[in-house]
């Protein structure tokens, strides 16, 4: 193998998992990206992998053919590989499982039955409108049912972000803290080098460049005249502090999603909620409190429970491809961005996606 000097455009989980994994092989890695393990409460409103509560839904994917399909399927395999590589001393890092998912109506449960049966080696069943998840506390009747996923769940973003910095610090992997104005070729001829422009006025020279940046990817592919649209979608999440039916939370999964809204317990009397909800750029407070009270589903120690934190994220949705961009397009320049909803889960994948195309 040749080893490449390779510059990574973006330092969210994507960035840093092909970084990781570029490493490992040997390559020469710098990440570039002007909020570089900076602490998350700083970033409002978040980007990427900061505004991502880190759920995988691998397994319980409606289609069972496709690229989607193979990267969710690959990724699974992966993860517990990489979480074993980066998990340290100082933070554990796991895949916390199982996760529940509602139906919302009789044909979604007639589609969760199918794809149950179909998939009872991944680790699928379905559950009945029986189902009592709440270890005491009171919850709404499902008269649908579910499925629960017992490999799909979830992965804390922060400790994540937190072990990649620490596997990539021991990789020596270089991070410059700025931002990637523009690129561009040094020489007209096949195979010349990518020059990279920073905001603080820096300029990098690389073999390989690879796009993980997200919603800058757009700007930086037009400075070399490519056109890849690329949609800002919202999601809100709020930290919840229960006053009513105080219990823990044995019996409940570590992710339950209810109406397309994500419920993760937390402490004893503490749980996440988030959803990605709405286009554009700017929170509707109104979204916020049906979320809350789950399009008029909650029980009352949820409605009446008070936030401890609020924030807002965005994802990046191409408009015009598949989600995500996975594209070699000349020779050096590498996409690997605009993954939408599922970054966390396909990062694995994607990094060693990105792999194989150096080696082409």
């Amino acid at each position: 193998m040749v080893f490449k000097e390779i510059a990574i455009i973006g330092g969210g989980v994507i960035g840093k998992t092909t970084a990781f994994h570029l490493a490992t092989l040997g390559h020469k890695i710098v990440i570039i990206d002007p909020e570089l393990d900076t602490p998350v409460e700083q970033n409002n409103p978040l980007t990427g992998s900061k505004a991502s509560l880190g759920i995988l839904m691998g397994n319980t994917f409606r289609r069972s053919s496709g690229r989607a399909w193979r990267l969710r399927q690959r990724s699974m395999e992966l993860w517990p590989k990489l979480i074993h590589k980066i998990t340290s001393k100082e933070i554990h890092l796991e895949l916390e499982t199982p996760l529940i998912q509602f139906a919302n109506d009789k044909h979604q449960m007639e589609v969760i039955s199918k794809l149950t049966k179909e998939r009872e080696n991944l680790g699928l069943r379905s559950l009945k409108n029986t189902l009592n998840i709440s270890g005491g506390r009171a919850w709404p009747s499902n008269k649908f049912g579910g499925l629960i996923s017992n490999y799909d769940g979830r992965i804390d973003p922060k400790k994540l972000l937190a072990c990649l910095s620490i596997a990539l610090e021991r990789l020596k992997v270089f991070k410059i803290s700025a931002k990637a104005l523009s690129l561009y070729r040094s020489s007209q001829l096949t195979g010349g080098k990518w020059k990279i422009l920073l905001d603080n006025n820096q300029t990098l020279q690389k073999d390989i460049v690879i796009l993980c940046s997200s919603l800058g990817s757009e700007a930086l592919l037009k400075s070399i005249g490519y056109t890849y649209p690329i949609n800002a979608v919202l999601g809100q999440a709020i930290e919840l502090v229960i006053k009513k039916d105080y219990k823990n939370w044995e019996g409940w999964p570590k992710v339950l999603i209810s109406n397309g809204i994500n419920l993760i317990p937390q402490k004893e009397n503490e749980i996440l909620i988030g959803a990605t909800l709405e286009p554009g750029t700017k929170p509707n407070m109104l979204e916020l409190k049906k979320m809350q009270e789950l399009n008029g589903n909650a029980p009352e120690w949820l409605k009446s429970a008070s936030i401890k934190n609020h924030w807002y994220g965005l994802r990046a949705k191409p408009q015009n491809n598949a989600a995500p961009l996975l594209e070699n397009l000349e020779p050096g320049l590498i996409l690997n961005t605009g993954h939408y909803r599922n970054g966390i889960l396909l990062a694995p994948a994607c990094a060693e996606w990105v792999s194989e195309q150096i080696n082409i």
